[in-house]
């Protein structure tokens, strides 16, 4: 059946190259994910706080290493994009950004994210936000993207706001969580904000 719209993002805009590696400044790199992060992988994921809001957990260096596998064939089916953020100098694994749900016929995507407690309260997370978010939206031609974050979560809210995503409403019992249903801020960027 013909689309009455040309897609914002045409199949290909995203595969027929290699998945970039973002730099930020000289002390952060946003790179595609490796095998070999599983174990940094495993360890974040036994901290409570990222329990608290993830719907998963890694049990194990395997487990880990599946959604790795899975974090990479994203970017080949153009439906998600995953960036480690690893330390510029020792790629240390600080923690991780990815554009979910990729939509490319409306040029949109969700953008999600943790950080190692140890990166915590240092500007990581915020630094690559902004820098994946210039990068979707300046570079490369997405039209719209999403934030969601429970709304219990005011670290994650303080990230929505500092990078300029604007709060358009709460989506009430919205998603489940280990600790019950929880109320979700929406919060979004488009093209030109």
């Amino acid at each position: 059946m013909p689309s009455l719209v040309t897609a914002v993002m045409p199949p290909g805009t995203l595969n027929t190259s290699d998945q970039p590696s973002l730099h930020i400044d000289s002390d952060l790199l946003l790179r595609p994910w490796l095998p070999s992060d599983a174990a940094a992988v495993a360890r974040v994921f036994q901290d409570p706080t990222i329990q608290h809001w993830h719907l998963r957990r890694a049990d194990s260096e395997d487990e880990a290493r599946e959604w790795i596998e899975q974090w990479r064939r994203g970017w080949g089916s153009e439906t998600a994009c995953h960036w480690a953020v690893v330390d510029g100098g020792d790629e240390t694994l600080l923690g991780r950004v990815s554009l979910q749900s990729i939509i490319m016929a409306g040029g949109q995507a969700e953008i999600s994210y943790w950080t190692a407690p140890e990166a915590r309260g240092k500007g990581v997370c915020s630094r690559a936000v902004t820098r994946v978010s210039s990068w979707a939206l300046e570079e490369t031609g997405f039209n719209r993207l999403e934030l969601g974050h429970s709304t219990a979560n005011a670290a994650s809210c303080r990230i929505a706001e500092k990078t300029g995503y604007i709060l358009e409403g709460v989506r009430r019992r919205a998603l489940l969580h280990a600790d019950g249903w929880h109320d979700m801020h929406l919060h979004a960027r488009v093209q030109k904000d």
